[in-house]
């Protein structure tokens, strides 16, 4: 880190979602046959990323997936639909909660914002002494009639 902007970071730098394990090797780290990760590819459930030569390319969160899938198919006894759906679900449920998070964030916000705003009425008020009057409601009754000369 040298202090330029924009060279503070590694471009190469790997997270959970860079996709840069071959068939091969994300077999052995799942536990599975290489197969058996193809059919998931097709039936939707690990979707990995692919390469120009469209071979598949799996990320450590793709490996977390398999050895999910693997959990509730051998140990709870999904079949793979219910393991499906209960992916989709889950990943609806990741995107509701993000939602969530930012619509809170923006309520958040605003509540400051309208406490600033209210704050700097407030600080607007004159503060200077006003003469008060009391004024009491009369209750003589005045009867008006029209000057009915001026026809």
């Amino acid at each position: 880190m040298d202090g330029r902007p924009g060279l503070d970071k590694n471009p190469y730098q790997l997270t959970d979602e860079s996709p840069v394990y071959v068939i091969s090797v994300a077999a052995q780290l799942s536990g599975l046959h290489p197969q058996t990760l193809r059919q998931y590819d097709r039936l939707g459930l690990v979707s990995p990323d692919r390469t120009a030569g469209r071979g598949r390319r799996y990320s450590a969160r793709d490996i977390q997936l398999l050895r999910e899938v693997q959990r509730l198919s051998q140990d709870e006894g999904i079949n793979l639909a219910g393991i499906k759906r209960i992916i989709e679900l889950e990943n609806q449920n990741a995107v509701l909660r993000a939602q969530v998070a930012e619509l809170q964030q923006t309520v958040e916000s605003a509540a400051v914002a309208l406490r600033h705003r209210e704050a700097q009425v407030h600080a607007s008020y004159r503060r200077d002494l006003v003469p008060y009057q009391d004024v009491r409601q009369s209750s003589a009754l005045v009867v008006w009639r029209p000057d009915r000369r001026r026809r």
